[in-house]
């Protein structure tokens, strides 16, 4: 996992200005304003100068500025790098490379990007975020995610990924029958251990039926058990779901707490493990442990290393 943090990453058309305020302003980690699939085609043009003064002229606060760019096949790719870049590089955080397929389409965008920066004199990197939304960007997301230093978050695209697929859902991408289990396990748990391999952050889908607080919420928790870092909102009432799921809980931390504390006594008296209210306490539940607390400290704004 990365040193960011992306609970929540909100999506916010283009094209639809007068969202971009509260959405800006909601509490969301990362939110991006998107070209693509939220963007009509008759408004992919105009709404690049909407995002532009976005970027540039709105407080943001602490969230993380993005921009989803439209796929790589289509007539408006490079001018949405080009444009964006040039006109609020300093000012963008990260760019959303969607239905990514290969390595080399991210490879491509990468030299674009490292091309553009050093052209206009950017002193800060900008990151790259990746959607796995397609059969053969599964198949391929081991080389996708190691492919440019830049990435660091995989995002799965259920929506898009379902229509890859062939699969019979409903506008929720829930099966149309009864099924059991979850319906994309293998997708999630694919595209999870590929992030771990590149040591980046994975991002759950999103969940259209805004209106079901309920099922967002157990969707999202169940994905945090997966291994993943946040999941999209679509609106922003997702958001402050999203924020509580992908956060240690209190009783995470006193429980981390506890056994850095007592294993740390156990290894002083020269013991490399302990137990803890009756359970086992070695190395792997310390590491496991330091994870827990940094990810508190980093959701506390208190970026320092964990004791240990």
């Amino acid at each position: 996992m990365t040193e960011l943090l992306r609970r929540s990453e909100l999506a916010l058309p283009a094209c639809n200005d007068h969202m971009f305020a509260k959405g800006v302003s909601c509490g969301a980690d990362l939110v991006f304003l998107d070209l693509e699939d939220a963007t009509p085609v008759g408004l992919k043009v105009e709404s690049r100068a909407k995002a532009i003064r976005a970027l540039t002229e709105l407080d943001w606060g602490r969230t993380a500025r993005a921009v989803r760019i439209n796929a790589l096949d289509t007539p408006w790719c490079h001018d949405d790098i080009i444009e964006v870049v040039t006109h609020a590089g300093a000012q963008l955080d990260t760019l959303v490379i969607p239905k990514v397929r290969t390595a080399r389409e991210l490879w491509w965008v990468d030299v674009l990007l490292t091309q553009l920066e050093e052209k206009l004199g950017l002193s800060r990197r900008i990151r790259l975020e990746v959607l796995i939304e397609e059969v053969e960007g599964l198949a391929n997301a081991e080389e996708i995610v190691r492919s440019s230093s830049r990435l660091d978050a995989v995002i799965f695209g259920v929506g898009d990924f379902s229509l890859s697929q062939g699969a019979r859902v409903d506008t929720n991408f829930v099966p149309i029958t009864d099924y059991p289990g979850d319906f994309w396990a293998y997708a999630r748990n694919k595209i999870m251990v590929a992030a771990r391999i590149a040591g980046i952050d994975a991002i759950d889908s999103p969940y259209p039926d805004y209106a079901d607080v309920a099922g967002y919420e157990a969707e999202a928790r169940r994905s945090s058990l997966y291994g993943y870092t946040g999941k999209w909102a679509i609106h922003p009432s997702q958001v402050p779901i999203a924020n509580e799921v992908f956060a240690p809980t209190p009783e995470e931390i006193a429980l981390a707490q506890r056994n850095i504390e007592a294993y740390r006594a156990a290894e002083a008296a020269g013991r490399g493990a302990t137990g803890v209210d009756g359970v086992l306490v070695d190395a792997a539940h310390v590491k496991k442990a330091e994870e827990v607390l940094a990810r508190a400290a980093l959701i506390d704004g208190q970026l320092v290393p964990v004791d240990g």
